[in-house]
């Protein structure tokens, strides 16, 4: 049961000092909401995910505090999670309507209802704040309540206040101009119904194409890999409608994990020069739409993934729990996390085969480890060279949420070198097998096969050196030209080999 706060013991016992002297003043002081409005980020799920990512059990723990009252679960959080605001998005329209208030001689106050230590820390950094007011022992200042402090000490109607949710239509009614920045259409009718002095300030916000963005589509493509078994089996054709379910299912919960991921690395992304670009990072998406998207794609995923034979079901719960293992703890141990990501890739092929009942060859599997391992350590040499083109001096220091060094890129190149290699050498193998030389008119132009292959993997190693991969190596493949390219000759060498 939460605990509900008399609006007299706050007016009494939780007013800043030198709160009464703000008003009275000529021009009206602007009183800006932090959640959503200043902030396109909510303090207390940022608070919450970043614990959950540094310390499960913790964050876990925490939610205890609930039978306190909402006041005390953020006083927990803001015990435990240290969060970095100065990389917070904020809203632009929101600053140049407090730069304008500032420049007319008008006073500014932050008033929010997360914890005061986080507003405090936001005040600080942003700076040019007269008062600052947030939720403290056990007093939550939200809606109601935020509205008589404010009233206590300006008067109704003796300030302007700027918010984003319905949560601010208490406060709303007590001041002489109402401004919404960042919230729905149907509460900007709403306002404007209920206040003759309401504005809506331009958002920059995300819409549909932010959300689908959230998603990563482009990821996607990694999920072909559940056609391979059936492509090489010669049964492709017989099973698409299966293999096309099976796609869509993968991504579908491929897009859970990738959400998920984003939501646990909010802090990493925003000191990043290309992920703070992100929707959840950026603001464009708010965090808390994320946890119900990742939970909505996780349920349609598995309801796809039932119309499959059983086994793949399996196999893609085990690809989920892999990478949420990833995403929570293994993608911080420096060559444990490649393994984890080669794994990974190849259980899309493994999937592919038990929903098109074609297994797969242990050849096929072999050559599957050694090249999404090569791949795998390409993404992680491509994090490491950006980082020395940036001009990270310290070749010794860890990177931050990783677990690898500056000093360590060489040793990975090397790697992913070797795994490239001996994925040719596999792939030679394999051609020469009985089984293959006698399921093609021509076995041997498939030989073609690894100098295409021995070509493009050197091609990546150099472009990755370079600093030229700014992507997924997949992905980055994918649009390549040469790449492509080298693609479409792999397919005509394939075809000259069956006919």
């Amino acid at each position: 049961m939460s605990i509900i706060v008399p609006v007299a013991k706050w007016q009494a016992a939780e007013l800043p000092a030198g709160a009464a002297a703000l008003g009275g003043a000529e021009v009206r002081p602007l009183v800006v909401d932090l959640d959503g409005t200043l902030l396109k980020t909510d303090l207390l799920v940022e608070s919450f995910l970043h614990l959950l990512a540094c310390n499960s059990r913790a964050a876990l723990r925490s939610l205890g505090a609930l039978r306190h009252g909402k006041a005390a679960l953020k006083a927990a959080l803001a015990q435990r999670a240290a969060l970095n605001v100065e990389t917070m998005p904020t809203d632009p329209a929101v600053l140049e309507l407090i730069t304008e208030r500032r420049a007319a001689g008008g006073q500014v106050v932050l008033a929010s209802a997360s914890d005061e230590s986080y507003v405090q820390a936001v005040a600080d950094h942003i700076g040019g704040f007269d008062l600052v007011m947030g939720s403290k022992d056990g007093h939550n200042l939200s809606g109601p309540h935020k509205a008589a402090a404010l009233v206590e000490c300006f008067g109704e109607g003796g300030f302007d206040y700027v918010g984003n949710a319905r949560a601010d239509l208490p406060i709303w009614e007590k001041v002489h101009t109402a401004y919404l920045a960042g919230g729905s259409r149907s509460l900007a009718r709403a306002l404007k119904s209920r206040h003759t002095n309401a504005q809506v300030l331009a958002y920059e916000g995300g819409g549909p194409r932010s959300y689908l963005k959230a998603m990563r589509p482009h990821q996607w493509l990694k999920n072909l890999l559940v056609f391979a078994p059936a492509a090489a089996g010669h049964a492709l054709f017989a099973h698409i409608g299966a293999l096309m379910v099976a796609f869509v299912a993968f991504s579908l919960c491929a897009s859970s994990v990738y959400i998920t991921n984003d939501l646990l690395d909010l802090a990493g992304d925003r000191a990043h020069p290309r992920k703070r670009y992100r929707p959840f990072a950026s603001g464009d998406v708010p965090a808390v739409s994320g946890i119900f998207m990742a939970a909505g794609l996780l349920l349609a995923s598995f309801g796809l993934g039932a119309a499959l034979p059983g086994d793949f079901v399996w196999v893609m719960g085990a690809y989920y729990l892999l990478t949420t293992a990833y995403t929570f703890y293994l993608k911080r141990k420096p060559v444990v996390d490649v393994i984890t990501l080669a794994v990974l890739y190849g259980l899309r092929m493994v999937a592919g085969g038990h929903a098109s009942h074609t297994p797969l060859s242990l050849w096929m599997e072999a050559l599957a480890i050694f090249i999404f391992l090569s791949l795998a350590l390409l993404k992680r040499s491509a994090e490491l060279v950006s980082r020395v083109q940036a001009g990270r001096a310290d070749t010794t220091a860890e990177i931050a949420g990783r677990g690898y060094m500056l000093a360590d890129l060489p040793v990975i190149e090397a790697m992913s070198a070797a795994a490239g290699y001996n994925a040719v050498l596999v792939l030679a193998l394999y051609i020469n097998t009985a089984q293959q030389r006698g399921a093609y008119a021509h076995p041997d132009r498939l030989f073609f096969l690894c100098v295409l292959l021995l070509s493009w993997i050197s091609r990546m190693l150099v472009i990755t050196r370079r600093g030229w991969m700014n992507d997924d190596p997949i992905v980055f493949a994918v649009r390549d030209k040469w790449s492509q390219v080298i693609g479409a000759a792999c397919a005509a060498v394939i075809v000259a080999a069956t006919l």
